[in-house]
């Protein structure tokens, strides 16, 4: 029937209304189709395809070898290319077998019911104006409108997590199993199978959702929605040969012993935790500048960071320099912590036991203890409390020693930090989801994020509630002497501009470096303006 005809005006134009309003909100634009560029063909044929076909050629090979009876030769080309082809077989199988092992279940403890309540109640606020805890979202019965752009904006965000699919086409039952997960990192089959006490919690985040979003969802389920849930979902691995980590281990020593040699590092190891360390000899802990501990992302260790290492070493001579290394993050397979990544509270208790062994750190807060006039000495005594510098997931690190020990840590810089914004998915749905395109995709997706270790540390250690940083959890953040953040506007991985509009929001402003077109792991090349931001913040003050 047509409208005009049979509807009072009011509510024709009402609809229209509606309608105009649904065709103009982002959380109902269906997701941009992303064509393949050239680079990623480039990738493709160049580098992925010749790393990939090392194993299947091995193993062809060596059928062929045992078929036709050259397996048997004496000359030693064909016994070395034999063997080669051999051990490529094996590794391959021990590699299928450990694929399977890291499919499991996820071996992480949830956090406290009270604790993830907490972080949805902040993640509500954002974008509200409501910074303060006692001001929780929904308590007056706040209910915004459904074309309120914060209403928008917040549904566009949190369809991240169901694959980017038009709200609209979201039920209820996805979101509960979506929110299953992330309370209690379980799978939920079906909504009768939830006990009764998690349903009253789930109901009750439900309903302070629907506020929130401005719109009621549907009751029901859509099973063409996929739900996003990392560490419950399948493990995405890529199978490498033998040699791709024989070359990376042998290329990693010899940076390590360049360290060593060229600048006098000293390669230790504290409570199961491998590190590297340079202390100026002339160095006074009371007088000299303060030490700097740079915290590491995932890749290749220090092939990937090795020249950003020497280039700050080189920049200041007389200030001491710690490099934790992680083994989980950086593929190395031979390392007895290769699939047993550090967690939250054990990065807290080792880095933090480190540099008290150290003593650039005093008491477990990092805080020296005030002393009474009669134990007071006119001796110079150290400053405690660390520069601490973070790349990419090293932001995480640096997030959980600012929660568990804020006192040990003086200055702060963050660069490329995928530790703010956790709640909207995008990082997870970036590194782990999204359909590479370009050939920085690509090489991020194969080289990195679908190798044994790394995955198995995302898709089975990946916290979003322990992972994400709030502003108010930096000591100083307002202070540019004190914290700095380096965001780049096309970074590959997290969403770079609303990063920036998550700390501009809350007055971080002078102390935030951005560049609109800064892509992830730009501030690690020496001739990029991030770098030398980040020399900036190296050379700022020595004494606070």
């Amino acid at each position: 029937m047509p409208m005009d005809e049979h509807l009072p005006a009011t509510t024709q134009e009402k609809l229209i209304f509606m309608k105009n309003s649904r065709a103009n909100d982002i959380s109902e634009k269906a997701q941009e189709s992303r064509k393949r560029t050239k680079s990623f063909y480039l990738v493709l044929f160049f580098t992925v395809i010749p790393v990939w076909s090392a194993v299947p050629l091995s193993w062809a090979y060596v059928l062929y070898a045992f078929y036709s009876g050259s397996a048997s030769r004496r000359d030693w080309r064909s016994t070395s290319l034999f063997a080669i082809a051999a051990s490529e077989v094996i590794f391959s199988m021990y590699y299928f077998c450990m694929s399977r092992y890291i499919a499991g279940p996820t071996p992480m403890a949830t956090n406290s019911v009270t604790e993830l309540q907490a972080a949805y109640a902040r993640v509500l606020r954002v974008g509200m104006g409501i910074d303060s805890d006692s001001e929780p979202f929904g308590e007056d019965n706040t209910t915004l409108d459904p074309m309120d752009p914060r209403a928008q904006d917040f549904r566009n965000c949190l369809r991240t997590w169901f694959d980017r699919a038009p709200w609209s086409s979201i039920r209820k039952e996805n979101v509960y199993a979506w929110l299953y997960w992330s309370f209690f990192n379980d799978k939920s089959t079906t909504m009768e199978e939830i006990p009764k006490d998690r349903r009253i919690l789930l109901d009750e985040i439900v309903d302070l959702l629907e506020r929130r979003a401005g719109m009621q969802l549907p009751e029901g389920f859509n099973p063409e929605v996929r739900t996003l849930r990392l560490t419950v979902d399948p493990v995405t691995v890529a199978p490498r040969p033998f040699v791709w980590y024989i070359i990376l281990s042998t290329i990693n020593w010899i940076l390590r012993w360049r360290l060593e040699s060229k600048w006098h590092a000293h390669l230790g190891t504290f409570e199961g935790l491998d590190y590297i360390l340079r202390v100026p000899q002339d160095w006074s802990p009371s007088t000299g500048p303060r030490p700097v501990v740079f915290l590491h992302g995932l890749g290749l260790g220090l092939l990937q960071y090795g020249h950003f290492v020497e280039a700050m070493l080189k920049a200041e001579p007389d200030r001491p320099f710690l490099v934790p290394l992680f083994p989980h993050t950086s593929q190395e397979i031979f390392h007895p912590r290769y699939l047993r990544p550090i967690g939250r509270h054990e990065s807290a208790q080792v880095i933090g036991g480190l540099l008290k062994e150290l003593g650039w750190i005093d008491g477990d807060e990092g805080e020296q203890e005030i002393k009474s006039g009669e134990e007071r000495s006119d001796k110079p005594k150290s400053r405690t409390g660390v520069a601490m510098l973070s790349h990419s997931n090293g932001t995480f690190i640096h997030g959980w020693l600012l929660k568990a020990h804020p006192g040990m840590i003086a200055r702060s810089c963050f660069v490329d930090p995928v530790v703010f914004c956790q709640w909207e998915g995008d990082l997870c749905y970036n590194f782990c989801y999204r359909k590479c395109t370009t050939g920085m995709e690509l090489l991020i997706k194969y080289f990195v994020g679908m190798e044994l270790g790394v995955a198995y540390y995302i898709q089975r250690h990946f916290c979003w509630s322990s992972n994400t940083l709030w502003y108010d959890e930096i000591p100083n953040a307002h202070d540019p002497d004190k914290a700095t953040f380096i965001v780049g506007g096309k970074d590959d991985l997290v969403n770079g501009p609303r990063v920036r509009r998550y700390l501009q929001s809350h007055g971080i402003d002078r102390g935030l470096y951005y560049d609109p077109l800064g892509r992830h792991g730009q501030a690690l090349l020496i001739d990029d303006p991030a770098f030398l931001e980040v020399l900036k913040w190296l050379h700022g003050p020595t004494t606070l």
